[in-house]
């Protein structure tokens, strides 16, 4: 919005960047948010040299070529990467609109194991629904992730030194560039309407006026409605995972079907090397929608490809989505974090969000002419 030409004043109820989303440093903090009230022991290192995300969002993927060189699979993904849905001579027989991706798989004659790994890790859906929906989508989410491969080699996603928390300190630094004001430790007491629309924010006694409101769930129970909960739980550990070749970070997606569940579950690890544990130490996450009345046993079989583990940190939170689109009162609520490693919801969101506020779809390519203006294209 800022480079766009917004006046942007970002407030934050919290001392530190990213809400829900930030990175806890030293370890000793993370111990007082749960509750635990013994210190770490001496084995954990400097607890400052600890820097540990709440919500993992992100996915780095280990080498994948054994699967891709499978004759069928290598014969599928040809089939993706040169399909082109304004160009019907790319088609194979296949209709995007009407042919499911189920039929696509019989096509090419692909075993469960392989669909599973598609469906889930390539084009991350959480459930097996997308099978019986047209297979236009599903190609194009392949196609995303194949590209973003040959992009950057060994992985297709991007993962910042020091942990989440990184982010949002950079997207307000940009904000500043073109004149975004950021204000940590400030209380948001009170949304002030006049006939249904947002005018501005209440803070310690002054207010601030503004025309459009983006926030988080938390600012505006009255707006949003539960939709589910989710466990998460931090594992520390001594240890790569089993049977990842020692990788210094991975991530692993245990489809819902074999484990008998309507959602995914999900892992992944980063460790020193990303500046986040100290060293010789990895940090796991597991994560899955809660569907039981008994979180953690679902959460188990996370759990079991972990051991042993030094410390857990358990979490069970609420998601909740807005109850309207936001045009009239033009408050827009983002949705709360899902279980998912990865930010293909969380960008789908704030995709959704901008194209509310402002009508249009947004444009990457124009923003990054836009920042063009201000930097030479090297010091991007």
């Amino acid at each position: 919005m800022s480079v766009n030409g917004k006046k942007v004043l970002h407030m934050d109820r919290n001392p530190y960047y990213g809400g829900e989303s930030s990175s806890i440093t030293p370890l000793e903090e993370l111990y007082k948010r749960f509750g635990i009230s013994d210190s770490p022991p001496e084995s954990m290192g400097r607890g400052r040299d600890w820097n540990v995300d709440l919500i993992p969002k992100f996915l780095m993927a280990n080498d994948l070529m054994g699967m891709f060189e499978k004759r069928r699979f290598r014969k599928f993904l040809v089939f993706v990467a040169n399909f082109d849905e304004n160009d019907p001579k790319t088609f194979e027989g296949v209709d995007p609109k009407l042919t499911t991706m189920g039929e696509v798989y019989k096509k090419f004659d692909l075993g469960q194991d392989v669909i599973d790994f598609t469906g889930h890790a390539l084009a991350l859906y959480r459930t097996d629904d997308y099978l019986e929906q047209p297979c236009l989508e599903t190609i194009n989410r392949i196609k995303l992730y194949s590209e973003s491969l040959a992009r950057y080699g060994k992985s297709p996603y991007l993962y910042p030194l020091y942990g989440l928390g990184e982010l949002p300190q950079g997207f307000a630094r940009l904000s500043a560039i073109y004149g975004g004001t950021y204000m940590l430790n400030k209380p948001v007491d009170e949304i002030v309407m006049e006939g249904g629309h947002v005018v501005g924010v209440k803070s310690e006694g002054e207010v601030a006026r503004c025309k459009q409101l983006i926030c988080d769930p938390s600012y505006i129970p009255d707006r949003v409605h539960k939709v589910g909960q989710v466990i998460r739980v931090i594992c520390v550990l001594s240890h790569p995972i089993k049977n990842t070749n020692d990788a210094n970070s991975c991530q692993i997606i245990i489809p819902q079907n074999q484990v008998n569940r309507k959602s995914d579950i999900y892992v992944c690890m980063i460790s020193y090397a990303h500046n986040v544990a100290a060293q010789g130490k990895y940090i796991a996450i597991a994560s899955t929608t809660v569907e039981t009345s008994d979180p953690e046993a679902e959460i188990e079989p996370a759990l079991e490809l972990l051991e042993p583990i030094d410390q857990k940190f358990v979490a069970i939170s609420d998601m909740y989505d807005p109850r309207d689109d936001g045009t009239e009162s033009q408050i827009f609520a983002s949705r709360s974090y899902d279980a998912t490693t990865h930010f293909e919801t969380t960008c789908n969101d704030i995709k959704d969000i901008y194209k509310r506020m402002t009508g249009s779809d947004f444009d990457f390519e124009n923003m990054k002419r836009k920042q063009n203006d201000v930097f030479g294209e090297d010091e991007q």
